[in-house]
């Protein structure tokens, strides 16, 4: 099983060539795995999985998206971010802090230091289920840019708790508002953003990914492919990569 996207092409394109290689070489046939249905399949690994019906949200990098699951191998898409994604938001912020990356891993630990009630940032509220991110980093650039260094070194806990506040609180009412919307009882959580910890405490009675299988990896792909119809030797040659959602 291999990851066909979307992603960053190169990465794809090599990843696909290798799979295509091994599987010609022994004559084993190969399955193309949509990126985002991995993530979604995270949840169907142990040691507790979660069985469909149930609404996903998918916050990473460079995705957030809500899906509306019914079945093994497939949803159907409820919303998603008109501009930045929720860790793409997470990075940009940690960048403007001046902490390392991942920004959202980083963003987390010294938010627990700080007062996520000092600053008020504002997420767009945009019509229907879709997210909007873009201005809530904008603030926080304004924020930074009014302190002096020692201020906004003093005040750097208080900012990255409060800029984490605003983005969980979008996520969270955004994944139950769906949830009511598609009269899905069980929400559910993947993605890198998915090992937040102010996330996972604002949705207490969520399933989240196991904290291993939040990030890209194998395993995903591998749990996907089970409900993939993979194709046999030689016809995948022709299988693509694609870098964007269709």
């Amino acid at each position: 099983a291999v990851t066909r996207g979307p992603g960053l092409i190169g990465a794809l394109l090599v990843g696909l060539s290798a799979a295509k290689a091994i599987a010609w070489a022994r004559r084993l046939p190969l399955a193309g795995v949509d990126h985002l249905h991995g993530h979604v399949a995270s949840l169907y690994l142990g040691p507790d999985p979660v069985e469909p019906p149930f609404l996903c949200l998918l916050a990473s990098g460079g995705h957030t998206l809500l899906l509306d699951v019914r079945e093994h191998g497939s949803f159907g898409r409820l919303g998603t971010t008109l501009d930045d994604a929720a860790g793409e938001a997470f990075d940009k912020g940690a960048r403007l802090l001046g902490l390392g990356y991942p920004g959202g891993a980083a963003i987390d630990r010294l938010a627990r230091e700080g007062d996520a009630d000092a600053y008020s940032f504002p997420v767009a509220r945009v019509p229907g289920l879709d997210f909007s991110f873009s201005g809530l980093k904008t603030s926080l650039l304004y924020a930074v840019r009014e302190l002096g260094p020692e201020e906004l070194e003093r005040r750097r806990a208080d900012l990255a708790a409060s800029y984490q506040r605003a983005i969980v609180r979008a996520l969270a009412e955004r994944a139950r508002a769906a949830a009511r919307a598609a009269g899905l009882k069980t929400i559910a959580v993947v993605g890198g953003v998915a090992a937040n910890s102010e996330l996972r405490a604002s949705l207490p009675d969520a399933r989240f990914a196991p904290l291993s299988l939040c990030t890209d990896n194998a395993a995903m792909i591998a749990s996907a492919a089970r409900f993939v119809e993979a194709l046999p030797y030689p016809l995948y040659l022709d299988l693509d990569a694609y870098a964007s959602l269709s």
